[in-house]
């Protein structure tokens, strides 16, 4: 532990109920493709409470990782040291991802459709977005090949959570098939957001409420949404973060703040 004052104090931000919310859902998983940020920590975290055994593995060849500090890119030689193996791109996307060897691809997105499909590419027109985003990465050989996939999401809004996507990155598996495209795996499975938290079963199931943070309602999250979003029979209010995983995300896997807001 750092030891640092004060890290054990203060109000919950929405990063680390994020974090654990998203921590929670590793529970029983063994392998799991991690994205650079709140699935990070996710992971990070899930190692420490739920998922003692998990097993990490970058797009950058990185498997079995163990690094002394939050890695900030993909890149990171912190990522190498301590890791199980480091192999080449066709080693990892040839075999270990289209082996079916990943139960957890761990995604973040600019937008998501009902279905699951992802947008990390352009906010509005292609040829002139009001944003340009960083792309696919590895996002299309996870989506396609990990069993299921979570998504974490920091904004929920009608904009994020898209009737129609703006760009579609990331296509899950049913706009897959509309294409004679058949993956191995089932697509998004959860959706973490600042409001609650969405699940789909898979293939030809759209996403649906499960579970709303404390303090908000099932309205709130309809609004937010671009869709007409469907609820589970029991919405479930989720469980706020304990003192012993805020200690561990503040003062064990985020000290610096490196994704922590």
């Amino acid at each position: 532990m750092s030891g640092r004052p004060g890290r054990g104090a203060g109000p919950v931000t929405a990063s680390e109920l994020l974090s654990v919310v998203a921590a929670r859902e590793l529970a029983g998983r063994r392998t799991v493709f991690a994205g650079i940020g709140l699935p990070t920590l996710a992971v990070e975290l899930a190692a420490l409470t739920v998922a003692p055994g998990i097993e990490v593995v970058y797009e950058s060849g990185v498997c079995g990782a163990h690094p002394s500090r939050l890695p900030e890119t993909i890149a990171d030689a912190v990522l190498i040291t301590g890791a199980e193996a480091v192999v080449s791109m066709p080693a990892l996307f040839g075999s270990v991802l289209q082996g079916g060897h990943i139960d957890v691809g761990f995604l973040g997105a600019a937008q998501i459709d009902r279905w699951g499909s992802l947008n990390t590419s352009v906010i509005g027109e292609w040829e002139r977005p009001a944003v340009r985003l960083p792309g696919s990465g590895g996002a299309v050989e996870v989506m396609a090949n990990a069993r299921e996939v979570f998504v974490v999401m920091r904004r929920h809004t009608p904009r994020s959570f898209a009737a129609a996507l703006d760009f579609c990155t990331t296509p899950g598996p049913d706009r897959a098939l509309a294409d004679d495209i058949r993956p191995l795996g089932v697509g998004v499975t959860r959706v973490v957001t600042e409001l609650g938290v969405l699940a789909r079963d898979g293939v030809g199931d759209e996403l649906r409420l499960v579970a709303v943070h404390p303090g908000v309602t099932v309205a709130q999250v309809r609004a937010a949404t671009g869709w007409e979003l469907r609820t589970a029979g029991r919405v479930a209010t989720t469980e706020p973060p304990t003192p012993a995983e805020l200690r561990l995300l503040r003062e064990d896997v985020d000290p610096d703040r490196v994704y922590l807001r």
